[in-house]
């Protein structure tokens, strides 16, 4: 009360951002940000490397590839973004380019791409930053403005996302946060790694509000020496094959328990990629004197590298499953795209288990337009969906999808393949926001359905319940959401009988 009564709501608001620990004293440490801001000087950081590369050893050209959120996407764009104050988009509009369009690396900092000495299979999956979030954790402020100062195996991720942006989280609000990677491909000398990130962007700075922005995801590769002294090559994105890529969510007010207004959108580009192989800082000739890196005409010496010959390695594609299902483990179930779900439920005369969103189902995003809401596809792939009982009935019985509403409603009016746009149109029927669960024959009939929001309102606990409740679950091995979900579906097999036996 003292402190609000000194600074007002919107000064107690900026100072508990920056007050991590909440004892409302501002550390050294925590006060850096503003330091930085109004001096302009950044100090070293004690952070910046746990132990110093060779200054010496190889470097890695990289440049970051950027084309800004197209604004038409987002949904509040269709009325015009009444309502929505001009300053609140401002750190949204002003990102037209990449912070930093090129940057040198030394090639020894992308050791923490290397995996640990219990991972050198193929596909076997390893955390570089491991997830500190659950369903049971619940999720980090909103209310923060500047990064924590990275440590470890996050000052390379750090130090490779603020090439798009000043001010990227690597740990994410929501779980699962970090980052996941496995070998691709091993060779004699190299390996190719797939990896997997999941971190997201503050926008806006003191004295406007939090403006989040979070990718669905980066993924790429990194084909680098065992020893780490030479990465041959280096690819970084944001996937852009689906319509909305990106979640966005923006305070109103100067609480944690503010407004909060929240929209997707899409991005068509973010990408960092290497110019070329790591090449020496400094060159030896045969005798180990230093020589001139440009030759005598003053061209830069070409180096010549040699074709690696991998001796085991996976497709793309299944490196990626398998980092999906190690960050998702719902994703043990095969989610197949919409249409493709009811062409196999018709061969293996299953029935389709399918969950329509408006934000995507795997990606780090909250899924809903309240936070931390209820209904959000976030808690169900958290809780119900990963429960070893669901897993095993909608292996055994279903064919499973999961759709954003955009998607549908664009399937919905392709009038060239009739039969998709009335799967779209059953579906759409049936859709109530944020997220609804649908059980349906092969020829996109419905015979059950069910709101998110309902489905964990009949689920939740009351209050007086949740000591009894907590031990009942570990005795019994199942909580109120697996049995509801579980009942859910086999209700929808039981009313699909009379249809599927004809």
């Amino acid at each position: 009360e003292l402190a609000l009564k000194s600074l007002g709501s919107e000064g107690l608001f900026l100072f508990s951002s920056l007050d991590t620990n909440n004892d409302l004293y501002l550390s050294p440490e925590e006060f850096k940000p503003i330091a930085e801001k109004l001096t302009g000087v950044a100090p070293i950081s004690e952070f910046e490397e746990e132990e110093t590369p060779d200054p010496s050893g190889e470097t890695l050209s990289v440049v970051a590839k950027f084309q800004p959120l197209v604004m038409e996407t987002m949904t509040k764009s269709k009325d015009g973004f009444l309502g929505i104050s001009h300053v609140a988009l401002s750190g949204l509009r002003n990102w037209t380019a990449p912070a930093a369009p090129r940057s040198m690396m030394l090639a020894r900092q992308f050791k923490a791409f290397l995996p640990p000495k219990n991972k050198l299979d193929l596909g076997d999956p390893w955390w570089i930053i491991p997830s500190e979030l659950n369903i049971f954790t619940g999720y980090l402020s909103n209310n923060r403005f500047y990064p924590p100062p990275p440590k470890g195996k996050e000052i390379i991720i750090h130090r490779l996302l603020s090439m798009f942006h000043p001010r990227p989280f690597v740990k994410t609000r929501f779980a699962p946060q970090g980052a996941v990677a496995c070998i691709q491909a091993i060779s004699t000398f190299y390996y190719t790694i797939a990896f997997r990130i999941h971190a997201e962007f503050q926008l806006n700075e003191p004295p406007d509000f939090p403006f989040w922005f979070s990718p669905g995801q980066f993924t790429g590769h990194i084909i680098l020496s065992k020893d780490s002294s030479h990465v041959r090559e280096f690819k970084l994105f944001v996937p852009n094959n689906r319509s909305l890529n990106v979640d966005m969510e923006w305070l109103y007010g100067a609480s944690e328990s503010s407004n909060m207004e929240v929209d997707i959108g899409y991005l068509p580009q973010m990408e960092l990629e290497s110019t070329g192989p790591s090449i020496p800082s400094v060159i030896h000739d045969e005798n180990g004197n230093v020589i001139d890196s440009r030759d005598p005409s003053g061209e830069p010496i070409q180096f010549v590298f040699e074709e690696i010959t991998w001796q085991q390695e996976i497709p793309w594609e299944e490196a990626a499953q398998k980092l999906e299902v190690a960050m998702y483990p719902f994703k043990k179930v095969s989610y197949l795209p919409f249409t493709q779900a009811f062409e196999r439920a018709k061969a293996e005369k299953k029935l389709v288990h399918s969950i329509l969103l408006w934000g995507a189902l795997d990606d780090h995003k909250p899924l809903s337009a309240s936070l931390p809401a209820p209904g959000s596809g976030r808690t169900l792939r958290e809780t119900v969906l990963e429960s070893s009982p669901i897993l095993a009935l909608l292996n055994e019985s279903f064919v499973s999808s999961w759709s954003l509403v955009k998607e549908l409603e664009e399937l919905q009016t392709n009038r060239e393949n009739e039969f998709y746009s009335k799967l779209a149109d059953l579906h759409l029927e049936k859709y109530n926001f944020p997220v609804e669960m649908i059980i349906c024959l092969p020829n996109g009939t419905v015979v059950h359905h069910i709101n998110a929001n309902y489905f964990l309102d009949i689920t939740s606990m009351k209050p007086e319940d949740v000591e009894s409740s907590i031990f009942s679950f570990s005795s019994n091995f199942e909580d109120p959401s697996t049995a509801t979900y579980l009942q859910f579906l086999k209700e929808g097999l039981q009313r699909a009988k009379p249809y599927m036996q004809t």
